[in-house]
Protein backbone atom coordinates (compact mmCIF):
# COMPACT_ATOMS: atom_id res chain seq x y z
CA UNK A 1 0.00 0.00 0.00
CA UNK A 2 1.33 3.47 -0.82
CA UNK A 3 2.40 5.90 1.87
CA UNK A 4 2.66 9.69 1.86
CA UNK A 5 6.32 9.41 0.84
CA UNK A 6 5.27 7.58 -2.34
CA UNK A 7 2.99 10.42 -3.51
CA UNK A 8 4.20 14.01 -3.65
CA UNK A 9 0.52 15.11 -3.94
CA UNK A 10 -0.32 13.35 -0.68
CA UNK A 11 0.25 14.90 2.72
CA UNK A 12 -1.11 16.42 5.85
CA UNK A 13 -0.67 19.58 7.91
CA UNK A 14 -1.43 20.16 11.57
CA UNK A 15 -3.75 23.12 12.07
CA UNK A 16 -4.35 25.04 15.27
CA UNK A 17 -7.91 24.75 16.53
CA UNK A 18 -8.88 26.52 19.78
CA UNK A 19 -8.12 23.99 22.57
CA UNK A 20 -7.97 21.03 20.16
CA UNK A 21 -5.74 20.08 17.23
CA UNK A 22 -6.85 19.64 13.63
CA UNK A 23 -5.32 17.75 10.72
CA UNK A 24 -5.83 18.80 7.11
CA UNK A 25 -4.77 16.41 4.35
CA UNK A 26 -4.92 15.81 0.62
CA UNK A 27 -4.24 12.64 -1.36
CA UNK A 28 -4.95 11.05 -4.74
CA UNK A 29 -7.27 8.31 -3.33
CA UNK A 30 -9.66 7.93 -0.40
CA UNK A 31 -7.41 5.28 1.16
CA UNK A 32 -4.35 7.49 0.83
CA UNK A 33 -6.35 10.36 2.36
CA UNK A 34 -7.36 8.35 5.42
CA UNK A 35 -3.77 7.12 5.82
CA UNK A 36 -2.53 10.73 5.61
CA UNK A 37 -5.06 11.81 8.26
CA UNK A 38 -3.85 8.92 10.44
CA UNK A 39 -0.25 10.05 9.92
CA UNK A 40 -1.39 13.51 10.99
CA UNK A 41 -2.87 11.96 14.13
CA UNK A 42 0.53 10.38 14.89
CA UNK A 43 2.28 13.71 14.28
CA UNK A 44 -0.19 15.46 16.58
CA UNK A 45 0.74 13.01 19.33
CA UNK A 46 4.51 12.96 18.83
CA UNK A 47 7.00 15.33 17.18
CA UNK A 48 9.69 12.74 16.50
CA UNK A 49 8.73 9.18 15.60
CA UNK A 50 11.44 6.49 15.82
CA UNK A 51 11.69 3.78 13.15
CA UNK A 52 10.87 0.96 15.58
CA UNK A 53 7.72 -1.11 16.00
CA UNK A 54 5.82 -3.96 14.39
CA UNK A 55 3.00 -3.55 11.88
CA UNK A 56 -0.55 -4.43 12.86
CA UNK A 57 -3.81 -4.49 10.89
CA UNK A 58 -7.03 -2.55 11.30
CA UNK A 59 -10.39 -3.07 9.58
CA UNK A 60 -13.54 -0.92 9.76
CA UNK A 61 -16.97 -0.66 8.15
CA UNK A 62 -19.35 2.30 8.09
CA UNK A 63 -22.35 3.80 6.28
CA UNK A 64 -20.49 6.82 4.82
CA UNK A 65 -16.95 7.92 4.03
CA UNK A 66 -17.06 10.42 6.92
CA UNK A 67 -18.25 7.73 9.34
CA UNK A 68 -15.50 5.42 8.02
CA UNK A 69 -12.90 8.13 8.63
CA UNK A 70 -14.20 8.58 12.17
CA UNK A 71 -14.26 4.81 12.85
CA UNK A 72 -10.73 4.34 11.48
CA UNK A 73 -9.15 7.16 13.48
CA UNK A 74 -11.08 6.15 16.59
CA UNK A 75 -9.84 2.57 16.12
CA UNK A 76 -6.24 3.83 15.93
CA UNK A 77 -6.70 5.69 19.23
CA UNK A 78 -8.14 2.48 20.72
CA UNK A 79 -5.18 0.45 19.40
CA UNK A 80 -2.83 3.01 20.94
CA UNK A 81 -4.49 2.55 24.32
CA UNK A 82 -4.71 -1.26 24.17
CA UNK A 83 -1.38 -2.06 22.49
CA UNK A 84 0.46 0.90 24.09
CA UNK A 85 1.80 1.95 20.69
CA UNK A 86 1.75 5.03 18.48
CA UNK A 87 0.20 4.04 15.11
CA UNK A 88 2.66 5.42 12.52
CA UNK A 89 3.40 4.93 8.80
CA UNK A 90 -0.25 4.25 8.12
CA UNK A 91 -1.46 2.52 4.97
CA UNK A 92 -5.12 2.16 4.02
CA UNK A 93 -7.43 0.93 1.29
CA UNK A 94 -11.05 2.03 1.07
CA UNK A 95 -13.86 0.32 -0.83
CA UNK A 96 -17.53 1.16 -1.34
CA UNK A 97 -20.02 -1.59 -2.08
CA UNK A 98 -23.77 -0.97 -2.28
CA UNK A 99 -23.60 2.09 -0.03
CA UNK A 100 -21.44 0.42 2.61
CA UNK A 101 -17.87 1.56 3.14
CA UNK A 102 -14.98 -0.63 4.30
CA UNK A 103 -11.36 -0.02 5.14
CA UNK A 104 -8.40 -2.40 5.37
CA UNK A 105 -5.36 -0.73 6.90
CA UNK A 106 -2.13 -1.28 8.73
CA UNK A 107 0.17 0.80 10.90
CA UNK A 108 3.58 0.46 12.47
CA UNK A 109 3.08 0.38 16.23
CA UNK A 110 5.86 2.39 17.86
CA UNK A 111 6.04 1.46 21.56
CA UNK A 112 4.86 4.37 23.70
CA UNK A 113 7.75 3.63 26.07
CA UNK A 114 10.12 4.86 23.33
CA UNK A 115 8.50 8.26 22.76
CA UNK A 116 7.30 11.38 24.53
CA UNK A 117 3.72 11.55 23.32
CA UNK A 118 0.92 14.06 23.83
CA UNK A 119 -2.42 12.43 24.52
CA UNK A 120 -5.14 12.76 21.95
CA UNK A 121 -8.38 11.85 23.73
CA UNK A 122 -10.68 11.36 20.76
CA UNK A 123 -11.51 12.08 17.15
CA UNK A 124 -14.54 14.34 16.72
CA UNK A 125 -17.17 14.82 14.05
CA UNK A 126 -16.79 18.57 14.68
CA UNK A 127 -16.01 20.20 11.32
CA UNK A 128 -15.01 16.83 9.76
CA UNK A 129 -14.73 17.00 5.99
CA UNK A 130 -13.94 14.21 3.52
CA UNK A 131 -14.56 15.21 -0.09
CA UNK A 132 -13.26 15.18 -3.62
CA UNK A 133 -11.71 18.50 -4.69
CA UNK A 134 -10.57 18.80 -8.28
CA UNK A 135 -8.14 15.91 -8.87
CA UNK A 136 -7.52 14.95 -5.22
CA UNK A 137 -9.27 13.93 -2.01
CA UNK A 138 -9.37 16.45 0.83
CA UNK A 139 -9.89 15.80 4.53
CA UNK A 140 -10.08 17.86 7.70
CA UNK A 141 -10.43 16.31 11.16
CA UNK A 142 -10.42 17.81 14.66
CA UNK A 143 -9.01 15.82 17.59
CA UNK A 144 -9.88 16.41 21.23
CA UNK A 145 -6.72 16.86 23.32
Amino acid sequence: MPTAADHPTMGYELRSHTADVAVEATAPTRGDLLAALADGLAAAMCESIPATGERFSVACRAESIEALCYEYLDQLIYERDVRLVLPADNEARVAETDGSWSLAASARGVPLSEIDAREIKAVTYSEMTVERRDDAWYGYVVFDV
